[in-house]
């Protein structure tokens, strides 16, 4: 591959010092085309000196597919699909259950919320009452409001009656009292439809950096690590210290903490990292679309780093055939992507030479062009010394 540099000098020089800078800067330039084609790019060694795909198995140890079955420790299985094949387009798999960790969004849904007894009646707290035995011309049936002062205002021909502050007993025998001064005979049920007073917790809730959701004057609830239906009974069991067999609805309205990465290397100017929520389905060609393709800088070779546990001594890398992927429409390397996947795309090295070049030759060029251009200017004095050009 011949390279063949861009250079510009400002002016035409035929002197001996123009001659000798042109000289120099081709001297520079081949020996930086040198060091950077036999050294710089000749492997780039990243800690994977052999791109393959690597997987633990459970059993037997290490596991290599040959294409036609699978092989372990333990022997090869010629015509067999291999288990732990890593999933991709047309062979996916689900993930397990889902942990809640910050910084997640919960939405609740309060599905029973009755107060622990006994609960003393506040303003503005809706009640219904049914009286057997009332005028029939003005029953009492129906949801009454507890007012701001404290009373329940039961038609013209019964008058308020002040129950703020009282617990439930102590209201039906307020208002058994008081229709007894109107009725005869006066049966009366009371019953709590509304508390106005109680901390509303449905809604959005955001998982905060400790791991705990914030319920308002319930306090906080510590959820992280949590799969929803664990969320769910912990959040219900420390309801149950201000309620009454408190129920609710709980599920993950934005999943925010599982993510993966695509790493765009940049080709001497800085690698660009993107984080991307993972739904489940996601594979390399969905990860790219998501970026807009591949950049000017890039090439077509790139694989998926998948972080494996501490101390397994195994880099998990995956391939990726882009070629055959997207011109072919192969599926067996549009592999699957899993939460805290790299996929790292690799640079043009063409491109990564030429900016490498460029960024070291252009002060230089700098340097030379305005050498040359003084040259210039003291020739023209020295040529016409009072300054007459014709």
């Amino acid at each position: 591959m011949t390279i063949t540099p861009s250079l510009t000098v400002v002016g035409t020089n035929t002197s001996p010092l123009g001659r000798h800078l042109r000289a120099l800067e081709l001297l520079v330039l081949c020996a930086l085309i040198c060091q950077l084609g036999c050294a710089g790019f000749a492997s780039r060694n990243r800690g994977v000196n052999n791109i393959g795909v690597v997987t633990q198995g459970l059993i037997g140890g290490p596991m290599a597919d040959n294409g036609e079955g699978y092989c372990r420790a333990d022997g090869c299985h010629p015509g067999e699909p291999n288990p732990l094949r890593p999933p991709a387009e047309l062979a996916k798999v689900s993930l397990p259950a889902y942990r809640i960790e910050p910084p997640d969004v919960l939405l609740i849904n309060a599905v029973r919320m009755v107060p622990l007894e006994p609960y003393f009646i506040q303003t503005t707290d809706v009640l219904q009452i049914v009286v057997a035995g009332a005028l029939p011309e003005q029953p009492i049936a129906g949801n009454y409001q507890v007012e701001s002062s404290g009373i329940v205002n039961l038609g013209p021909s019964y008058g308020p009656v002040k129950i703020a502050g009282l617990s439930m007993g102590e209201a039906h025998d307020t208002i058994v009292r008081h229709l007894s001064q109107v009725l005869q005979v006066a049966e009366v049920s009371i019953s709590l439809l509304q508390v106005s007073g109680q901390q509303q917790i449905a809604g959005e809730h955001l998982v905060g950096p400790d791991g705990t959701i914030n319920l308002g004057i319930y306090g906080s609830v510590y959820i992280a690590g949590r799969t929803v239906a664990e969320a769910r009974e912990i959040v219900e069991r420390h309801l149950r210290q201000y309620m009454s067999d408190a129920k609710i609805a709980l599920d993950v309205l934005a999943y925010n903490s599982k993510v993966y990465y695509i790493v765009t290397e940049g080709a001497g100017f800085g690698d660009r990292v993107v984080r991307l929520p993972i739904t489940g389905n996601e594979t390399v060609l969905d990860a790219i679309s998501q970026i807009g393709g591949l950049q000017q800088t890039s090439s077509t070779k790139m694989w998926i780093s998948r972080p494996s546990p501490h101390g397994a001594n195994c880099d998990q890398v995956l391939p990726v055939n882009w070629a055959s992927v997207t011109a072919g429409g192969a599926t067996s390397t549009n592999y699957q992507l899993l939460p805290g996947d790299r996929l790292f795309i690799a640079e043009d090295r063409v491109m990564a030479i030429e900016n490498a070049i460029s960024r070291v030759l252009n002060p230089v060029e700098r340097v030379f062009g305005f050498s040359l251009l003084g040259s210039q200017t003291i020739q023209s004095l020295q040529r016409f010394p009072e300054g007459r050009f014709f």
